[in-house]
């Protein structure tokens, strides 16, 4: 109707008050944006190293520490007998949802995207081989013994949300197809670090628990089967493979990459058998049936990566950096942590086993003919993208916690961590910055 204002302007978010343009739809642009959940860790592990070193660095090692009690009636969530604190409900609750969305991304990938095709899975796969493995051994080289050795996991992981953040940032310098490259050797490191995570680092294992993780994986199958997709269903079945994981021994994140795996990613209905829908005509039951024809268009998997990826995104990844972050960087203790082999393996791990790995066994597939460069890319974009791969920010610190239990390696480790990203960033930076997409006309996959 002529002069009737659009339905987005009736809401808070689109109104002409003054907090709704000064900050509403700022934000909301902000978080559209590709290096949002990169920027957000950013600002996340500034905080913590701020705190860390401020005034007030006892209470954030307070904060942190404090206790989270949770029971119903004699049941305890508790950890080795003692309850669990707000950094071991971060790392091992929260995470777990940030795994289950890794999972749900890593289905994806293998029934819809890049990796269902041979070839076009050949290239990251390859990336990410060398990428894994050549950082552990630049670790055991300085840690081949004792302890420290156990760190060998730390530089293999790259962070996702900080690579695709940087990437990003410079613009139409970095074709798409080069940004599902890297996109794509993320999640297929990540299904390396997941694989080391459960076999590696994991405690005594406790078979009676292992046995109802068994149980509650084994519904969850039946059930997709036979397309029970009722969502709460699913939500008690995934909490008690997650409590029957937290108490096996294998890390509790890993119920969380099972469900992701499990979920169901194709839709109920096929775009043909979704009728246009007459708003006009809809009552109530018109409308539950509309509702629900247009989410069963689009896979359970779909439907909950979109709905939790800003929060993973946005709230538990920025919460697990201020949690796991807050280094003391003194100068004794910053002299201390460069001349331990813990940094200088994870470091040199990261930013130059990295930077040799994903480029040698990226252009070593290309040369023997398994697979071709992504479309627009170059010698120098592979090169640039192996050095971004070396931000390994938050599944490297996640491992570290997994892999010591010596606070003082932990924070070497971190240091390492910390470093790696930052110079990795920068140099990957400094080789893409005067490139430009190539007209290679090669698509791989």
């Amino acid at each position: 109707m002529a002069g009737q204002e659009p339905a987005s302007q009736r809401t808070w978010l689109g109104s002409d008050r003054p907090l709704a343009r000064a900050i509403g739809r700022p934000v909301m642009r902000f978080l559209g944006i590709e290096a949002a959940g990169g920027i957000l860790l950013m600002v996340a592990t500034v905080v913590a190293l701020v705190w860390a070193n401020s005034p007030w660095a006892g209470g954030y090692e307070g904060f942190w520490r404090t206790e989270f009690h949770l029971g119903i009636g004699e049941f305890r969530l508790e950890h080795h007998g003692h309850p669990l604190t707000l950094v071991q409900l971060v790392n091992d609750a929260l995470m777990a949802v940030f795994f289950f969305v890794v999972g749900l991304e890593i289905k994806r990938e293998l029934v819809a995207g890049h990796l269902r095709n041979r070839r076009a899975a050949l290239l990251p796969a390859a990336a990410a081989l060398g990428g894994m493995g050549v950082p552990a051994l630049v670790f055991f080289a300085f840690n081949p013994t004792g302890d420290a050795s156990a760190g060998w996991g730390i530089p293999m992981a790259t962070d996702i949300a900080f690579a695709v953040g940087v990437l990003s940032l410079l613009g139409n310098r970095i074709s798409t197809p080069l940004k599902v490259f890297l996109l794509s050797l993320a999640i297929v490191d990540d299904i390396g670090a997941i694989i080391v995570i459960a076999v590696f680092y994991t405690n005594d294992l406790a078979s009676e628990w292992l046995v109802l993780a068994g149980v509650a994986t084994l519904v969850v199958v039946v059930l997709s089967h036979f397309k029970v997709w009722y969502l709460p269903l699913y939500t008690l079945l995934g909490a008690v493979l997650w409590y029957a994981m937290f108490r096996s021994g294998v890390h509790a994140t890993i119920a969380g990459v099972i469900m992701g795996l499990l979920a169901p990613a194709g839709a109920l209905l096929k775009p043909g058998e979704v009728a246009p829908i007459d708003v006009r005509s809809l009552d109530a039951d018109g409308l539950r049936s509309a509702r629900f024809r247009m989410n069963e268009s689009v896979s359970v998997a779909a439907r909950l990566e979109n709905q939790l990826h800003p929060i993973t995104s946005f709230v538990i990844i920025p919460m697990f950096a201020l949690a796991n972050a807050g280094l003391s960087l003194s100068g004794d203790s910053l002299r201390d942590a460069l001349g331990s082999p813990v940094t200088l393996g994870v470091a040199f791990g990261l930013v130059v086993g990295k930077f040799v790995g994903v480029s040698l066994f990226t252009l070593g597939a290309v040369r023997l003919g398994i697979s071709a460069l992504p479309s627009g890319a170059t010698t120098r974009h592979i090169v640039g993208v192996a050095a971004i791969s070396g931000i390994g920010f938050t599944v490297s610190l996640f491992v570290t916690g997994l892999a010591f239990d010596n606070v003082g390696l932990q924070d070497e480790a971190k240091v390492g961590v910390l470093l790696a990203s930052i110079a990795a960033a920068l140099l990957g930076v400094l080789i893409l910055r005067g490139t430009r997409p190539a007209d290679n006309g090669e698509q791989y996959g």
